[in-house]
Formats: C-alpha cells, structure tokens, sequence
C-alpha cells in the first residue's frame, strides 16, 4: 500500500474530505506503511479487481495518507493523517461518508 497511498508530498486541497486516524502499528510494520494501509482499506483499497479498473482513474478516487505524526508521550502510537477526494463519495449521503471511512478501519490490522 505505501507506494500507492502514502503521499507526504500532496498538497491537500479545499474539496477534499480529511480525516485523522489514531493507529498503533503492529511489530516491524512501518508507521507510513500503516498509514497507507488506513487510507487504502477506508478508500480504493477495498474496491474489487474486475476488467473495469481500467476505465476508473485510481489516481482520482483514492485515499491519501498525507502526514504522519507521533501521538506525544505514547510508544508505537502514531496520528495518520488521510485526504479524500469528494467524488469518492455519494453526494449528500452521511451514511457513505462514515461507511467508508470510519467502518472500514474499525479493529484493522495493519
């Protein structure tokens, strides 16, 4: 997921959805590989390959895990910051919004 999805140099933008996840990584997995992986299974990530993919633009609807910070004082526990593009989600459907980005990471290994 970190080649894809993990972005540090993207530059959020006024139409984008942002959101910030709490994560403890699990042993030898890299806070930004963790990050990816939220901004993926919350996003594209969960979208099923089928002959179609290339017709949709990948690079238009997924999550993007912008910035990684340390949560002050606590060991392996990390503020994943992640940017999503307002088309990824059904206009004016609040159940969409929080179906994607809060029930899919909910109790995710990464």
């Amino acid at each position: 997921y970190r080649l894809t999805y993990y972005t540090p140099d993207y530059q959020v933008k006024e139409t984008d959805i942002l959101a910030a996840f709490r994560m403890t990584p699990q042993p030898g997995v890299p806070p930004e590989e963790c990050g990816a992986a939220v901004a993926a299974e919350s996003s594209t990530g969960t979208w099923t390959t089928v002959w179609t993919d290339g017709l949709t633009s990948l690079d238009r609807y997924k999550g993007r895990c912008y910035d990684i910070e340390p949560v002050p004082g606590e060991e392996n526990q990390y503020i994943a910051y992640v940017a999503y593009p307002l088309d990824l989600f059904e206009e004016g459907s609040v159940t969409n919004l929080f179906t994607s980005i809060v029930g899919n990471v909910f109790g995710f290994k990464a």
